[in-house]
């Protein structure tokens, strides 16, 4: 039985006790009313008592912040491929912001990378993470700038929507987790307008947003990821020995004063209220057919190697003498395996 069953099971036995004699008899609608009545007592206390609702409806609740945690090290474990960094750190950084229960300022990580390399995916783990209905939890809110923020003319109206959406968002669910994907088409100065819900303040009129992440994809510094990686393979290191102090400072500077960059010279950077910026590193071949594999075992078929390894050949691989990274990481695998499949 589970625990809801149990504490049911145990509300009737308490309930029935006074109403049993030395002989354990009792009158026939006694007994039925008191166990109507305990039934009630009890099934209204396990609604009423917030971890159980929270099985049956989602709701904003922070009880379960360490087993967030474990699933957010599982599913980067099993699904992340040749980021042996973004594993490291987003798990390091999530864990310890969900299991601090007097954080100072809120969680802000800032993901940079080429296209196909994770980025968008990593995300979705930390949603499914923490909400059961990830990315389509109303407590997980995201915007892409070519969608939300279109218009270079209107960047004052978009400053004040963005102010007030995640006002309104952390005042109903202070764990609220904002995803800003697409940074380096945002237009510059429009992510400042958030500085001060970013930043080390207890309250702003009222609100805490010490328990909100907020979590930045962006395209931005991928050439300085790159320029690192191949500097270590074309010395002869690992890539997994590539460390975090390698990548941080230059990737740093380099999306503050990259102009295509949603950070451009901004005060997020420059305050240095970015807690982590997350490189991921360009996938290699071995990376890609990993990837392949995952995806035709998760669509319930069994790997054909020959297929497997035509997808990853037909790949596009970058710089075009050593054809050591794929440049789309493997974001078209997808597509390829619907060509090659019978789905």
């Amino acid at each position: 039985a589970g625990p809801a069953m149990k504490g049911l099971r145990a509300a009737l036995a308490l309930a029935l006790l006074p109403l049993l004699g030395p002989t354990g008899a009792v009158e026939p609608i006694s007994l039925g009313l008191a166990i109507a009545g305990a039934a009630a007592s009890a099934l209204t206390g396990i609604i009423s008592y917030p971890r159980l609702y929270c099985y049956f409806k989602e709701c904003c609740l922070q009880s379960h912040d360490r087993r967030a945690a474990a699933a957010l090290q599982e599913n980067l474990d099993e699904k992340l491929f040749g980021q042996h960094l973004v594993n490291k750190v987003v798990v390091k950084a999530v864990k310890g912001f969900l299991n601090n229960s007097n954080a100072k300022k809120p969680l802000a990580l800032s993901l940079h990378g080429w296209t196909g390399t994770g980025k968008n995916f990593v995300s979705r783990i930390i949603a499914e993470s923490i909400y059961k209905k990830g990315l389509q939890s109303k407590y997980v809110h995201q915007f892409v700038a070519t969608l939300h923020f279109p218009h270079a003319h209107s960047i004052n109206v978009y400053k004040d929507q963005l102010q007030s959406w995640i006002r309104g968002n952390v005042s109903i669910c202070p764990r609220s987790l904002f995803i800003f994907d697409e940074m380096d088409k945002m237009h510059a100065g429009l992510i400042d307008s958030i500085k001060p819900f970013l930043d080390y303040y207890e309250f702003l009129d009222g609100v805490s947003y010490r328990q909100a992440i907020f979590i930045f994809l962006s395209n931005a510094g991928a050439e300085k990821i790159t320029e690192v990686a191949l500097d270590f393979w074309r010395s002869g290191r690992r890539r997994e020995d590539i460390l975090l102090t390698d990548m941080q400072n230059a990737l740093s500077v380099s999306v503050f004063n990259n102009k295509n960059s949603g950070f451009w010279h901004s005060t997020l950077i420059d305050k240095n209220l970015i807690d982590y910026f997350v490189p991921f590193l360009p996938l290699e071949y071995k990376h890609v057919k990993m990837c392949v594999r995952v995806e035709i075992e998760s669509r319930g078929y069994t790997v054909d190697e020959d297929i497997l390894t035509r997808i990853a050949d037909e790949m596009t691989y970058f710089p075009r003498e050593e054809r050591i990274y794929s440049d789309k990481g493997c974001k078209t695998v997808d597509a390829k395996l619907d060509y090659y499949y019978d789905f």
